[in-house]
């Protein structure tokens, strides 16, 4: 009966390892950047329902002079199974199916050029996603840089492609969750205390200008009715005649004579 050799014990901890450096076997270089929302300097609408706003990936594919970079944006739950083989502009990564069926799209393409290091001063550093409308139902632009369909959350990262082969990449992004529009049935009512002081103030001066409606109406009519009573007891007064008085003393008797 042959015996059976021993299992060599550090077999098992040798899988995850392997695991672990399986996407450097494919050439795919891991990068320790981590994408994030903009911070330097703040801005006006980072996270809209719709957009948000991330850091260039500054310094980071330096070695990667011949590559294209890409910004794959996924739903949160998609990032461990997104293929990064799969080829930009294609079924499986355009955004008109995100986020169904696509999970994750390619989009924001650009060369290490417009990712100068070190920052040229004055140069803007910062990337949108979701800002372009126009192309978001288009099919012939399946990598548009659409808006975001919902709230999230979505995670991002920066692949490099060679041609069409992936040679490095960033980690993903912390969660990021969108701006969400207030429903109706929140937005404040009659009851709360701003609503209601609000209404009483209103409802004062509707009653203050209605008064004052009726004032000046009333103060009309009564100008117009002693317009009319002056007009109808108004009298031409008669013509004052003055009598002609001759004087006969004068003219009527003899001359004196001497």
């Amino acid at each position: 009966q042959p015996h059976s050799r021993p299992r060599h014990p550090g077999v098992s901890t040798m899988l995850p390892l392997l695991l672990l450096l399986l996407p450097a076997a494919h050439g795919i270089a891991q990068l320790g950047y981590r994408p994030a929302l903009t911070k330097d300097p703040p801005l006006e609408g980072m996270k809209t329902a719709s957009t948000f706003v991330v850091d260039q990936p500054r310094c980071v594919f330096q070695d990667y002079g011949n590559a294209v970079i890409w910004l794959v944006v996924a739903l949160d739950q998609a990032t461990s199974t997104f293929n990064n083989t799969a080829g930009p502009g294609t079924p499986e990564t355009a955004f008109q199916g995100f986020p169904d069926p696509v999970r994750a799209y390619m989009t924001l393409n650009t060369t290490l050029g417009s990712y100068p290091c070190p920052k040229p001063d004055g140069d803007i550093t910062v990337l949108r996603v979701g800002s372009e409308t126009s192309c978001a139902r288009e099919e012939t632009r399946p990598t548009c840089n659409g808006p975001l369909p919902g709230p999230g959350p979505y995670r991002v990262k920066f692949l490099a492609l060679e041609g069409s082969v992936p040679v490095a990449e960033t980690l993903w992004s912390l969660p990021i969750t969108l701006r969400q529009a207030k429903p109706t049935n929140s937005i404040p009512v009659a009851d709360s205390g701003h609503s209601a002081g609000m209404i009483a103030i209103t409802t004062i001066l509707s009653i203050l200008f209605a008064i004052l409606l009726a004032g000046l109406v009333a103060m009309l009519f009564f100008w117009g009715s002693d317009s009319c009573g002056s007009s109808s007891t108004f009298s031409k007064p008669e013509s004052v005649t003055v009598r002609r008085y001759n004087t006969h003393h004068v003219y009527d008797q003899p001359a004196a004579r001497l």
